[in-house]
This record gives C-alpha cells, sequence and structure tokens, in this order.
C-alpha cells in the first residue's frame, strides 16, 4: 500500500483557495445541503465505474467522490466543527478500535465472531454518544439508502448476531409464498394490499441475494443497465429500418428485443 503524498495536501489547500476571497463564485457560495446530492452521485458513478470494470473512470470517479468528503471537510473547518485531519484521524481510532483481533489481545478468530464482534463494538460506540443503552443491533442503517441497499443492511445486520435462514432453499420457497399471495392480493384488487405483499416479496429476493453474497442495488443497477442497452439497439434498428418505433406494434418491438438479445450474445 502507497502512502498518502503531497497530492492529497495539494488537493486541501485548493480546496480552500476556491472558498477563499478571491476564490470561485460557485464554490464560494455552496454549503453542506446544497452538494449534500453530489456525495450519491458520485457515489453511483464510482459504482457503475467498478461494475465497468474501467480503471481509468474509477480512478477519476474516486477523485470525484474524494473531492465531495474535502469540501464538506471545508464547510466544517469554516464553521470550527472539525477539519479533515480531524476525519481521518476518526476513521483510524474507528478501524483500530473495530479490528480488536488485529490491533489488541482479542483472540476472536473466525469470520463470523469477527462481523458479530464488529457490530457489539459498533452498538457500544452509539450506546457512548447518546449516553444511554442501544435497543437494536439494528441501529445506525442510514434511512437515506436507496430501499434495496436499506433492506440488505437491515437483514446483514439481523444475521450477524444469529438471526438468519440456514440455507437458501427455504428462502426461495418463502419468495414462492410470497409470490402467491401476491396473486391473491391482485385478484382482490386492493391497492394497499398488494403493495404490501410486493414489499414482502422485494425483501424476500432482497435476502435471497443477501444468502447467495450479491449486492441487490448493484445486481438491479446491471439489469437495468442490460434493458437500456438492448432497447437503444431496438430504436437503431427501428431508426435503420426507417421506421418510427412509437408507432411499432408490440409483435413488432419484441422481434426487434429478440434481436438486439441476440447481439448481445454473440
Amino acid at each position: 500500500m502507497e502512502k498518502a503524498t503531497p497530492s492529497f495536501d495539494q488537493l486541501i489547500e485548493i480546496m480552500a483557495i476556491l472558498r477563499g476571497p478571491d476564490g470561485c463564485p460557485w464554490d464560494k457560495e455552496q454549503n453542506a445541503d446544497t452538494i449534500k446530492g453530489h456525495l450519491i452521485e458520485e457515489a453511483y458513478e464510482v459504482i457503475e465505474a467498478i461494475n465497468n470494470k474501467d480503471y481509468d473512470e474509477l480512478k477519476e470517479e474516486l477523485g470525484d467522490l474524494m473531492l465531495q468528503v474535502v469540501f464538506h471537510s471545508q464547510l466544517a473547518y469554516e464553521e470550527d466543527k472539525f477539519d479533515i485531519n480531524d476525519v481521518i484521524e476518526a476513521i483510524n481510532a474507528k478501524l483500530i478500535r473495530r479490528h480488536p483481533h488485529i490491533f489488541a489481545d482479542d483472540k476472536t478468530a473466525s469470520k463470523e465472531e469477527v462481523l458479530k464482534r464488529w457490530e457489539e463494538i459498533k452498538k457500544e460506540e452509539r450506546a457512548e454518544k447518546k449516553k444511554e443503552v442501544v435497543h437494536s443491533y439494528l441501529d445506525g442503517v442510514p434511512k437515506g439508502l436507496p430501499s434495496l441497499s436499506y433492506s440488505q443492511r437491515l437483514q446483514t445486520k439481523a444475521a450477524r448476531v444469529g438471526f438468519d435462514w440456514q440455507a437458501e432453499e427455504p428462502v426461495i420457497d418463502k419468495i414462492e409464498e410470497e409470490i402467491s399471495e401476491l396473486r391473491e392480493a391482485v385478484k382482490g384488487e386492493d391497492n394497499p394490499h398488494i403493495e404490501k405483499e410486493l414489499g414482502d416479496l422485494l425483501f424476500s429476493v432482497v435476502n435471497l441475494a443477501r444468502r447467495l453474497g450479491i449486492d441487490a442495488e448493484s445486481a438491479l443497477m446491471r439489469s437495468s443497465a442490460v434493458f437500456t442497452k438492448r432497447f437503444s439497439k431496438m430504436e437503431a434498428l427501428s431508426d435503420k429500418a426507417g421506421s418510427d418505433f412509437a408507432k411499432l406494434t408490440l409483435a413488432e418491438k419484441e422481434a426487434l428485443w429478440n434481436k438486439a438479445k441476440k447481439h448481445d450474445d454473440s
């Protein structure tokens, strides 16, 4: 692992200049609320670069994400809250504290024991911050996460303290059960009931993804990307044939879809 270089210090200095008296008008007028959306956007662009295995793009997107950390730290520094060094010191301390099997005398051995101890330490940390007993191992999952990620994080936390299916097959059975219940809800034309059963089905599918070691959010993003690529190919084939894609029959669109799919598989 390479050590940090003066380039990081330069990034901090550039950010301070941009926010300074003679800095950039746009950067100077920003605050945490106006730029917080960029954090999510940049994080997803990092994920997209990883999925595409585009390392040049990944390098650039990680830099953009790092900029957001430095930007928010600069804003906090200007309000006398903390600075980037405090951020780094905090994560260093957290990593050491949460790895007692590496940096202390804790003899925790297996992966399962390590993860369970990690959750216990996090719970202790939250209790110390609040100066009160924390009542749930599920505390600490950000509610601002996308729904699939939020569900998977909840399930992961529950599993780390022993509340989990013992194999994948019962989860698949549960999915089939939820599909059956959804069918019945659809027959009843009761939208609140349909929404509930659809949510239960999605939650179970996410649970299966977790059991299989797959990130549900990334899996759906990948499938969406495949759909986008094939749909664009359909439109291109339609244009090449001189057709108005929107006016094609469903059968004609399905034929184009199959051609686009074969193009992907070739």
